[in-house]
């Protein structure tokens, strides 16, 4: 992941007003959300195959699509060291951004997997 970029304001004076404001290279910023963003895909895709394979139906399926986000979660914030404001401009987006966007994936996943083990 790309850290954001205190080059810019190491030249400003102490008494300046925008000292205070956190300053983010656009295109770190943007690298690093898609990264979140092919992982919770990627693990959305495992997720949904693992649970095709257990044989999960109805809602304990949802629950472990959560579950598996949640992990997701965590390890992103492990991979930022626990220091989202370094990475990202608000936690929400680390934690929360691409969260229902792999729904799909893995319903997908999920009963192509279930079908193909439990069924045929």
């Amino acid at each position: 992941m790309a850290a954001r970029d205190d080059s810019v304001s190491s030249g400003k004076k102490s008494g300046d007003a925008f000292d205070d404001l956190p300053m983010f290279n656009a295109e770190n910023l943007q690298s690093n959300l898609r990264i979140i963003n092919y992982s919770r895909t990627f693990m959305s895709i495992i997720g949904g195959v693992v649970a095709g394979i257990l044989g999960f139906t109805g809602l304990m399926g949802f629950v472990f699509y959560f579950l598996i986000m949640a992990i997701t979660s965590l390890g992103l914030l492990a991979k930022a060291k626990f220091s989202v404001h370094t990475y990202f401009d608000s936690k929400n987006r680390m934690l929360l951004d691409g969260f229902l966007g792999g729904l799909m994936s893995f319903v997908l996943f999920w009963t192509f997997a279930y079908d193909i083990i439990h069924i045929f």
